[in-house]
């Protein structure tokens, strides 16, 4: 899967991209990142591809003619290359989440298009830009943080890039239900112990031990991600029997 990230700060995302999972992956060719400084498009010898906005008011907003060239050069001739998604990371996007994730891991490519100052002149979200994704409700210096946030997600459904498939599945949000609790050595630290059941080798148990967990989790601390219609029957059980618990307590 290929990423191109438009920015006027490069070495940003280059940084972010070399350590951890996301290094890997673009070591080993499972991840492709191409970056493109949207400056290089600058109609100026200072570089500025920011303007005053029409009609006045506070802040310079991005100019369309370089986006439009970065955009260009990160589509190239392919004719396939009307499909590939460009995302800009905006905070009048769509919230996204893990199913979004998901649905853009089923590309071959993305495009993440970064905003700074008030923003990027409308016309290129009308001509250029397929979606636009907010990583939520609060305001950022840059799209770039957004940006790697969406690749990070994305990438870790890509087949490979975890080493075990099981990883992507059984984390928080694959699912209704946030991840069950988690424990290494030492079995004792500071007075408390894991749990007995996790100990006995019982696979079955333990595989009931952790869902319930997860449920509990859930109703705890998310319980907006809770929808009993789509319960399994097993997982119905479970959930009463947490309310009940939680409700004794």
């Amino acid at each position: 899967m290929k990423f191109t990230i438009l920015t006027l700060f490069p070495d940003m995302i280059m940084n972010a991209c070399k350590e951890s999972i996301l290094g890997r992956a673009i070591s080993s060719g499972l991840i492709q990142l191409s970056v493109i400084d949207i400056r290089k498009y600058a109609r100026n010898r200072y570089g500025a591809v920011d303007d005053y906005p029409f009609g006045g008011g506070a802040g310079m907003v991005m100019q369309a003619s370089p986006i439009d060239e970065a955009i260009s050069e990160a589509l190239g001739q392919d004719p396939e290359s009307k499909d590939i998604p460009v995302i800009y990371m905006s905070p009048a996007g769509r919230v996204f989440t893990q199913e979004i994730a998901r649905e853009l891991s089923s590309e071959k490519e993305i495009v993440l298009l970064c905003g700074h100052y008030e923003g990027v002149d409308q016309r290129i979200i009308q001509e250029r830009v397929t979606d636009e994704i907010s990583i939520g409700d609060f305001v950022l210096t840059g799209g770039e943080l957004a940006a790697l946030v969406v690749m990070d997600a994305v990438s870790r459904l890509v087949p490979g890039v975890l080493g075990n498939e099981a990883s992507s599945e059984e984390e928080s949000f694959s699912g209704m239900w946030l991840e069950y609790p988690q424990y290494t050595r030492p079995r004792e630290f500071h007075g408390m112990n894991v749990p007995d059941v996790l100990l006995s080798g019982n696979h079955a148990a333990i595989r009931t031990w952790r869902l319930k967990e997860a449920i509990r989790l859930t109703v705890q601390k998310r319980p907006d991600l809770i929808r009993e219609e789509k319960m399994t029957k097993e997982e119905k059980k479970l959930y009463h029997q947490v309310l009940e618990e939680l409700h004794e307590s």
